[in-house]
């Protein structure tokens, strides 16, 4: 019995053609031009594949995929559109899409794509997922959790608007990656990106960075100015870039598109009396919120296929998951977020002996690189790490026998825990202050004065 596909589209040569082109290749088609008919044949269990343009009259096919998922799980859905934009195939890839194909499509492509979506066999889900990942792998961001597709939805909204938006989130879920997409698809898209951290930045020092002969406004001019690390900016340099974005009212501002990205809630901070309240509603405009890994696993799986791929292309070996490494690496809380689930894979990429990856080799590579451990184990290791420290200090006060230990034991003593917690974060980031005491939870001013104080080598002139 020949498969049959539900074709959606109002264009009605276009339904023709497909139809034509369907029915040679052997294929039952029932055609429609509208929404609301295809999801009743969906329900009444019509079809095996759905073929389905994205916008036909008023109604979205993307708002009635999840009912369509609901009532039909394992019915594939391709999903065709001519607004060919990241947020296009990011919702269809939120929606639940097994495929999008942009229009205009080559035929022989798009005949290529229904035949993988009818294949059978036991591999069939593995070659979907290859294909999926292939896909993702070039997209800014990835992930179909409800948590992703509510940042996808304010991304729509605000790309084609002047809006300021605030990005915030923990360190390495993904907030450049927002701000790259926002600018690479809006009115913008043709003029410069520019990228700025305030960390440690001083009043005089943002000034002459934000508005200097080089400065950041300037080169961003017609374009996009990403700010990074907003909150660590001083009291004095708060005030001052407060200033710096209330002059935009006479003018003195050239014509930027403005994105800001936290790693703390500013709300927060204000509350704190950390931040100026004004300077929060200038960029507070519109807010977006980056959930950390552990709050959207579900997404860990098309995340480590594409990562995968993206070490393909630079060069690793060509590597597959098996479902025991998924489900270990679900497991992990992921303090360093999608970065060190990526960078965790590369080494993988890089040493697992063969051409699957299993769980053992995943324990291996969160055992030997800088990630936590599952949380199950995280109280030995701190108990542990406890008895480590009263050892030390017994030997201390046994060493003076009747007498005390020297003056200067509370300076000693941290100095000797500072020191190498410091150089393993500076190593782990490759000499980049300001990722380092993000992962340290430091202002990166106490880091640099920690750095001279302790007489510890960066690598890059310190």
């Amino acid at each position: 019995m020949s498969a049959r596909i539900l074709l959606a589209d109002d264009d009605s040569s276009l339904r023709f053609v497909l139809s034509q082109a369907l029915g040679k290749e052997g294929y039952a088609v029932r055609a429609t031009g509208n929404v609301a008919t295809l999801s009743k044949w969906v329900r009444e269990g019509e079809g095996d594949l759905v073929l389905s343009d994205v916008y036909m009259g008023d109604d979205c096919v993307f708002d009635a995929l999840p009912a369509m998922r609901a009532a039909r799980p394992n019915l594939p859905v391709i999903v065709m559109s001519a607004q060919s934009t990241v947020n296009t195939a990011l919702s269809a890839a939120g929606a639940g899409a097994y495929d999008y194909v942009p229009k205009p499509f080559d035929l022989d492509a798009l005949m290529a794509a229904v035949k993988r979506a009818l294949a059978g066999g036991p591999d069939a889900k593995a070659r979907a997922q290859a294909s999926k990942a292939e896909k993702e792998e070039r997209l800014p961001l990835i992930g179909r959790s409800p948590a992703m597709q509510d940042v996808y939805r304010i991304m729509a909204r605000v790309a084609g608007s002047d809006l300021a938006v605030l990005v915030e989130g923990e360190s390495g879920v993904g907030k450049e990656r927002v701000a790259r997409a926002i600018h690479e698809h809006s009115r913008r898209s043709g003029g410069p990106y520019v990228q700025l951290s305030l960390a440690g930045l001083g009043a005089v020092q943002l000034d002459r960075d934000l508005f200097g002969p080089e400065g950041a406004f300037g080169r961003a001019r017609n374009g996009t100015l990403f700010l990074e690390d907003v909150d660590e900016l001083t009291p004095e340099a708060q005030t001052r870039l407060a200033g710096l974005l209330h002059s935009d009212e006479s003018g003195a501002r050239p014509n930027a598109r403005l994105i800001v990205a936290s790693q703390r809630s500013l709300a927060g901070l204000v509350q704190q009396g950390a931040f100026r309240q004004d300077l929060f509603y200038q960029l507070n405009v519109v807010p977006i919120r980056l959930p950390p890994l552990r709050e959207r696993m579900e997404d860990l799986g098309d995340l480590a296929r594409a990562f995968l791929v993206r070490a393909k292309r630079e060069g690793l070996p060509e590597k597959t998951l098996d479902s025991s490494a998924i489900k270990r690496l679900e497991t992990h809380q992921f303090p360093g977020n999608v970065r060190e689930l990526e960078n965790l894979l590369r080494r993988a990429a890089a040493l697992s002996p063969g051409q699957v990856i299993t769980a053992r080799e995943i324990e291996q590579e969160l055992a030997g690189g800088a990630s936590a451990p599952p949380l199950a184990a995280q109280a030995g290791a701190a108990a542990s790490f406890t008895q480590a420290v009263e050892q030390r200090l017994e030997q201390e006060f046994s060493a003076a026998g009747a007498d005390l230990p020297a003056p200067g034991l509370y300076d000693r003593f941290l100095a000797e825990v500072e020191r190498p917690l410091i150089q393993h974060a500076l190593q782990a980031t490759r000499g980049n202050q300001i990722k380092a005491a993000a992962v340290l939870g430091i202002n990166r001013n106490t880091l640099r004065k920690k750095i001279q104080v302790l007489g510890i080598r960066t690598g890059r002139g310190d």
